[in-house]
């Protein structure tokens, strides 16, 4: 397994988890670009959103959303947070496992840069 989330997900490698149940996994991002940064990743391993397949994985990926919508408020972003899904080298995906960003508790600005 050559998969950094996945090693993850298995427990060998370390990370401030948030929030764990069957389907996903949460933890605190190693370099935070926020005072609240955290990723929500599945336990399942799917490389991009390019292969998301409908029938299998709609229900994970809304549990995916409603998980970092609902630790985005336990952390203290009541007031906005934003949410980041890359997709390959060019949308800017460096860890080939899908995994949302979640960033709050500073102002945000479009376009990010």
């Amino acid at each position: 397994m050559d998969c950094l989330f996945c090693k993850i997900v298995a427990g060998e490698i370390p990370a401030r988890i948030i929030h764990e149940d069957d389907q996903v996994l949460a933890f605190h991002d190693i370099a935070p670009q926020a005072p609240v940064h955290f990723l929500v990743i599945p336990k399942k391993h799917i490389p991009t959103m390019h292969d998301l397949q409908e029938q299998d994985d709609k229900a994970l990926a809304g549990h995916i959303l409603f998980t970092a919508q609902r630790l985005a408020e336990e952390l203290g972003c009541e007031k906005g947070f934003r949410v980041v899904m890359n997709c390959n080298e060019m949308g800017g995906q460096t860890v080939y496992h899908i995994h949302l960003h979640v960033l709050g508790q500073r102002q945000m600005h479009w376009p990010p840069g």
